[in-house]
């Protein structure tokens, strides 16, 4: 009976200590982030060096230009969309090609965006000029040809 207790005891230990690795790892990994939060889920934590999702925009400063009046481009993606992995970087070289500042934001790590902003899936690409939403908005991946597109009827209006 000593033996299954010891053995009970070994095993929780060795959880407990994976737990608190696990923990520190992510935290550590954490620091110094564009989001501003002291814990990331692990699927935006394996993006933060990617080049495709540095633009990052807070609900705050999307929110401030918005209420400015402020003309911008926001993709609105999630770490865990499959779709959105085979849209941002379609968006991103477009949006470079093209000379459009697209800022990203996170409805994962911000969940006050599906409400925010109306966002009904992701991918999706919204123009707002002087703080209104231009139609029509894209929702799902397209071609990397449709986004140049989008950007320049819509965003530069060409």
């Amino acid at each position: 009976m000593k033996k299954i207790i010891v053995f009970a005891l070994i095993i929780i230990f060795i959880f407990g200590a994976l737990a608190f690795i696990t923990s520190y790892q992510s935290k550590q990994q954490s620091e110094g982030n564009p989001f501003g939060k002291t814990s990331l889920d692990p699927e935006t934590i394996k993006q933060l060096d990617d080049p495709n999702y540095q633009n990052i925009i807070l609900p705050d400063e999307l929110a401030s230009l918005m209420g400015a009046g402020e003309s911008v481009t926001v993709y609105f993606y999630s770490p865990r969309c499959e779709y959105c992995l085979v849209a941002t970087p379609r968006i991103v070289s477009a949006a470079e090609k093209l000379g459009v500042d697209v800022k990203l934001f996170n409805v994962l790590e911000f969940e006050e965006g599906w409400r925010d902003y109306n966002i009904e899936g992701t991918p999706t690409l919204i123009h707002y000029e002087n703080g209104q939403e231009v139609e029509p908005r894209m929702v799902g991946p397209y071609e990397e040809e449709v986004y140049e597109q989008f950007f320049q009827q819509i965003v530069l209006g060409n």
